[in-house]
């Protein structure tokens, strides 16, 4: 019983401290700009205003930026998926000499730091643009490129264990039924691991969504082409923030992130399901 409390009790600091900075985000957008520059910071607010939204949502190519940013987010979400997919039931279902040396430099890839790519990932994307179109450099298709590279190690490694979850006797059931193997792959194992689809679809969606420092990298001079976190800097001035603004900006940008979330929860907490043919 004592365990259960302090379980219970640690569970609601970890939920605190996670929320909390949410809650005072929100709150700062709501808060006069006096109330945000005071001195004595109260955790409420008796005078909320919306100015600091429509500040933000007055920013030129505001609607632009979102549109850039769904783009790109949406498209790693779809091809991250699919690659993903494909792969973990490649390095599942079937054995040849490689398969864990790939595995390994998944594993690899996950711990070489982001920054340290980015100006070998700069000269990359400007020599393939020469050749490829739409993934050079000032192109949303060299974002999507670079945020599904950063995304399928970890897709493919989630997506790797729920597919070794389903039990080989379906896939032998859909064959003695006459199945091929594209109709096994969609219409039995794709559902089956909708669960770990959804999770690495969140992943990946919050990757390409928050992603900064490729977009300021690769998107030099088209700003047409830039993504909604550079709609930021417009309220980072040399004497003084707009903490209100800032706010309300991320406010807004964390709207869509929850919408997608709300939208895939149920394949997110469902479990795997399906039945074996006896």
């Amino acid at each position: 019983m004592v365990r259960r409390r302090i379980a219970d009790g640690v569970a609601i600091a970890v939920a605190v401290a996670t929320v909390f900075p949410i809650y005072w985000m929100v709150l700062s957008a709501l808060k006069p700009t006096g109330e945000i520059l005071s001195a004595d910071p109260r955790p409420w607010t008796l005078h909320p205003t919306l100015d600091h939204f429509r500040s933000a949502l007055g920013v030129s190519g505001f609607g632009r930026y979102l549109l850039n940013s769904l783009v790109v987010a949406l498209a790693v979400v779809a091809l991250s998926a699919l690659i993903a997919f494909l792969a973990a039931v490649a390095l599942t279902r079937y054995r040849f000499r490689t398969r864990t040396t790939i595995l390994v430099l998944f594993l690899i890839a996950q711990m070489v730091p982001v920054e340290a790519l980015s100006i070998p990932l700069f000269f990359q994307i400007r020599d393939l643009g020469r050749t490829v179109p739409g993934v050079g450099l000032n192109t949303l298709g060299s974002l999507i490129l670079v945020q599904v590279a950063f995304s399928l190690p970890f897709a493919i490694w989630m997506l790797r264990g729920f597919v070794a979850a389903v039990p080989k006797e379906v896939e032998e059931a859909a064959i003695m039924d006459g199945a091929s193997r594209f109709t096994i792959l969609w219409r039995i194992l794709f559902p089956l691991i909708a669960p770990g689809l959804a999770a690495t679809s969140v992943f990946s969606f919050i990757i390409a969504w928050n992603d900064f420092l490729f977009a300021k990298t690769f998107i030099i001079s088209a700003t047409e082409n830039q993504t909604l976190p550079a709609a930021l800097l417009v309220f980072f001035k040399p004497d003084e923030n707009d903490w209100g603004g800032i706010m309300a900006a991320s406010t807004l940008m964390t709207i869509p992130v929850l919408v997608f979330f709300v939208f895939v929860r149920r394949r997110l907490v469902s479990g795997l399901g399906g039945a074996v043919k006896e």
